[in-house]
């Protein structure tokens, strides 16, 4: 699919933005373009996901991380091992420009959901990609039991209308467990532990 965020397609249009966000009183600087998750401004969804998960320490996975601003703030916030991937080669490159600009050491990789992962992690967190297809974000939550520790957490951030209910379903298959963490207006954030 050429042109969407979880492409490996590089859009031809380029239109840099530059925003900056707040998290617990501290400023962040984060740069975006076309072809990228959530243009220009912090993602809702992606704001509430971080609102609502608890201190972490150890690794990080950002999954689907987009130009990194959740891993980003996170591992910065808690002092965490960071590992951002993405499919979509821009995403790439602006986390690592992103990483850089807010002081925060990322190990960045291209992979295709978990094709290219390797090792294990404390904590995954995926705001998953709700256009690629339930085939596409179940692949995630399968990659996410298998590469995170015994005790490891996955949290993700899913909306009613996007199916929150079918995403619960599934990771009580796979994880044996869902807790909902946050629930307002039809936005739900969900965590299963390892």
């Amino acid at each position: 699919m050429k042109g969407h965020y979880f492409s490996r397609e590089e859009p031809e249009q380029s239109d840099p933005q530059i925003f900056s966000y707040v998290f617990n009183e501290n400023r962040y600087i984060f740069s975006t373009d076309t072809g990228v998750f959530s243009v220009g401004k912090m993602d809702s969804a992606t704001d509430t996901l971080m609102k609502n998960i608890p201190p972490l320490s150890g690794s990080l996975l950002d999954m689907g991380c987009g130009y990194g601003a959740m891993g980003i703030i996170l591992a910065k916030e808690y002092n965490l091992t960071l590992y951002q991937a993405d499919i979509n080669p821009r995403a790439l490159r602006l986390t690592a420009e992103n990483a850089a600009k807010n002081g925060v050491m990322s190990n960045i990789a291209a992979s295709d959901c978990f094709k290219q992962i390797q090792g294990f992690f404390d904590t995954v967190v995926i705001n998953p990609p709700i256009h690629a297809g339930k085939n596409v974000i179940f692949e995630m939550y399968e990659g996410a039991y298998k590469h995170l520790h015994l005790g490891g957490s996955l949290y993700i951030v899913i909306l009613k209308k996007h199916g929150a209910e079918s995403s619960i379903k599934y990771l009580n298959k796979i994880f044996g467990n869902c807790h909902v963490q946050y629930k307002k207006r039809g936005c739900y954030v969900l965590k299963s532990i390892r």
